[in-house]
């Protein structure tokens, strides 16, 4: 049976009092709503520039994002009665 479904990600960026950029995404699934965090990590040494900061927090929270949603597909996955995977390599799932 096919199956579409539409999910949305916001993700906000920001700084901090302490000039920190920070990065927020937001993915609503319409039934679950999950919240990442990220934030770069410069070198005292280099130059502070915002738009810079932004791609590596977003970056960072995309990935823990990610990490969190996969963290979720497996509970819903052992939650339906399957087993838990010996490895990622022996997964139908493949996550």
């Amino acid at each position: 049976m096919p199956h579409t479904s539409e999910w949305k990600v916001r993700l906000h960026l920001f700084e901090d009092d302490d000039g920190t950029t920070k990065a927020h995404p937001v993915l609503d699934t319409g039934t679950t709503e999950l919240t990442g965090h990220g934030s770069p990590h410069r070198h005292p040494a280099d130059a502070d520039v915002p738009e810079i900061g932004d791609e590596p927090a977003a970056g960072r929270a995309l990935n823990d994002l990610a990490r969190q949603l996969l963290q979720a597909a497996e509970r819903d996955i052992e939650g339906v009665g399957a087993p838990r995977p010996r490895t990622r390599e022996t997964t139908a799932w493949s996550l």
